[in-house]
């Protein structure tokens, strides 16, 4: 049986900022989870794990509001219920509430920290503001300072919108120069109340434009140096490996207590059919399309034109325009040679 993966938000919808293309705005605010559920959850996905490995990822709303405490208890029932199996935890926050006290927890059990960011003040701060509409910038950039005293391990992730796609060059070289070399961004798709992709969300155009001017920065000058989740996962598919990426999967993963444990909803009829409702559901166009195994039709979130992903028009041209490169990263990997050779190349080609 395979293993599950299970985004735990144990905030639920809660939060302490008020970003404008939130999709929690709206929700009812929930409340933390509760010591019962989270002693079933951590023993069930421990026992979910097939392998010697177990993946915690906490995410939000924003995680740091269930207090430090939580989270003290979190790794204290991680270490009970262990087993001799390798616990990994992942932690999504917006940093406002971080200080000594966390990052000292984060270095002590070896948490990977994944800092939300959406670029340099004014691009981040058009979006991202408190409950009382003040910047959040400022405290993002001291938290970062912090982590990186404690020698936290974490990685920047970028929401990238309407705005902030615009200026592709400019973001890429502030976010390289944060600390750490590894960055992810997120494209944001969401629906306004007409079902048509909202005003703060990415087009397909902007989001292909974008990716491309980031890859011809990068394979010029940040192979193995900066680790790009796209383009890594996309000259893996080159080498003939599945995505990394949960969006570009072929089928949906299982991501999932108290009365169904983890392990049995893993390996249910109705879990097995989520997944490959995905393949099931591809729209004709995609089937016939030349970069179909990259994409593999995106995230079924994303289908809201014709049945495609909106951000179908930018996935092809940053494929498509990507390729060539990729073709001699792959063959530098398969001749046991580095990729970082296609930047002195580049460089003496001019």
């Amino acid at each position: 049986m395979p293993g599950c993966h299970v985004m735990a938000k144990p905030a639920s919808s809660r939060c302490n900022l008020n970003c404008r293309y939130c999709f929690y705005l709206e929700k009812p605010q929930q409340n933390v989870m509760d010591d019962t559920t989270l002693e079933a959850f951590i023993r069930q996905q421990i026992d979910a794990q097939p392998g010697e490995i177990v993946p915690f990822v906490w995410q939000g709303g924003e995680p740091t509001l269930c207090r430090l405490e939580f989270f003290q208890r979190v790794a204290e029932l991680q270490k009970k219920y262990a087993n001799g199996k390798r616990i990994e935890n992942a932690f999504q926050t917006n940093d406002i509430l971080l200080n000594e006290d966390w990052c000292h927890f984060f270095h002590d059990n070896g948490w990977l920290v994944g800092v939300s960011i959406d670029g340099p003040a004014d691009l981040h701060d058009a979006y991202r503001v408190n409950r009382s509409g003040k910047p959040s910038h400022p405290k993002v950039l001291n938290a970062i300072a912090m982590l990186a005293k404690h020698r936290v391990k974490y990685n920047l992730l970028c929401v990238v919108n309407n705005l902030n796609s615009q200026q592709p060059q400019r973001l890429y070289c502030y976010l390289r120069a944060l600390g750490t070399p590894f960055l992810q961004f997120i494209p944001l798709v969401e629906q306004d109340a007409h079902g048509r992709l909202s005003a703060e969300s990415v087009s397909g155009e902007a989001w292909g434009n974008f990716l491309t001017a980031v890859f011809d920065i990068w394979v010029r000058e940040d192979i193995g140096r900066v680790y790009v989740q796209l383009f890594d996962s996309t000259l893996g598919v080159w080498s003939r490996y599945p995505s990394q990426m949960c969006s570009f999967g072929e089928t949906c993963g299982h991501a999932f207590l108290h009365q169904i444990p983890i392990k049995t909803l893993n390996a249910s009829h109705e879990a097995a059919a989520f997944g490959e409702s995905k393949k099931a559901s591809l729209s004709e166009a995609c089937q016939r399309c030349d970069v179909l195994r990259f994409c593999r039709g995106d995230c079924p979130k994303h289908r809201i034109i014709e049945g495609k992903s909106a951000l179908c028009h930018g996935y092809y041209h940053f494929f498509s325009h990507s390729a060539p490169h990729m073709r001699v990263m792959r063959d530098l990997l398969h001749q046991r040679r580095s990729p970082v050779e296609l930047m002195d190349w580049l460089r003496r080609s001019g």
